[in-house]
């Protein structure tokens, strides 16, 4: 015997080579394009696409599995993100399972409806299924402080609900039409990913929000149970792999525009607010 191969022969075998694998993606956060270095966490198609496509990309991979904790966010980027997933799942002809940590609401619930199977914790709150816009009036602010407002627009829509400007009916129609549109896009992808399994409960899409055990009840989930319990049950040969999905260089670093980085932290702030968190 040679000497590398005494060596080679004194090395421990790998174990778990020929073992499936299920990949966990983490999407824990508010989903929005812009990322704080302040926020406990964020999501768009930016910061996830490393982390899904490295799921994806086992060769022995068995299923992909979602932990979701977010309060929701930006449509756009929830579809992107879910739109992503599916595309990915296609490609690789493996099943996705969703599971719902302390919230999957409004965006958060989009993302969950990507799985084909989703889970909840009994005490999760799920749902939301509505869409919302908020802001402030400061134009009483101006006029305390003596400050005149001047915005020169070529265009009549051009500007809308100036915050330092009267709030007009018109506008604030305008705004509900747009939410009403956006309400439909959102009602129809849940209605396409889970199908015959939702119930018909009247309040479904008002952005009402419900525990997990409830939400089975609904068809919103599929079955009560935590990522740990489902996957050990359905996959118990399985080796899981967790991915992250990458930070923003100013919150790995901690720095960042300290203003912004604190009006962006406190919109975040006021989501999770909303579901006692």
């Amino acid at each position: 015997m040679s000497v590398t191969e005494k060596l080679a022969a004194r090395l421990p075998m790998k174990s778990g080579t020929t073992k499936p694998v299920v990949a966990v993606v983490k999407l824990h956060g508010v989903i929005t394009p812009n990322p704080s270095p302040l926020s406990r966490g964020t999501i768009n198609i930016n910061t996830v696409e490393q982390a899904l496509t490295k799921a994806f990309d086992h060769e022995r991979l068995r299923a992909v599995a979602l932990a979701i904790n977010s309060p929701g966010g930006a449509p756009t980027q929830s579809a992107l993100v879910s739109e992503r997933i599916r595309e990915l799942a296609e490609r690789k002809k493996v099943p996705v399972l969703a599971f719902c940590e302390d919230v999957a609401a409004s965006g958060g619930y989009w993302l969950a409806c990507a799985a084909d199977e989703i889970y909840a914790h009994p005490s999760s709150l799920v749902g939301s299924i509505g869409v919302v816009t908020s802001g402030f009036g400061l134009n009483g602010l101006l006029e305390r402080f003596g400050v005149e407002r001047r915005v020169y627009t070529a265009g009549a829509h051009k500007v809308r609900l100036d915050p330092f400007q009267q709030e007009k009916d018109e506008d604030v129609e305008w705004l509900k039409g747009l939410q009403s549109q956006l309400h439909e896009q959102f009602v129809g992808w849940v209605r396409s990913r889970r199908g015959d399994r939702l119930g018909d409960g009247d309040d479904l899409f008002t952005g009402e929000i419900w525990t997990g055990a409830k939400a089975k009840e609904l068809g919103l989930v599929d079955d009560v149970g935590s990522l740990r319990t489902v996957l050990a049950r359905r996959y118990p040969e399985a080796e899981v792999t967790v991915a992250e999905p990458k930070r923003p260089l100013l919150a790995r670093l901690g720095i960042g525009g300290a203003t912004q980085s604190l009006l962006t932290a406190v919109e975040h702030r006021a989501l999770w607010s909303r579901y006692g968190l």
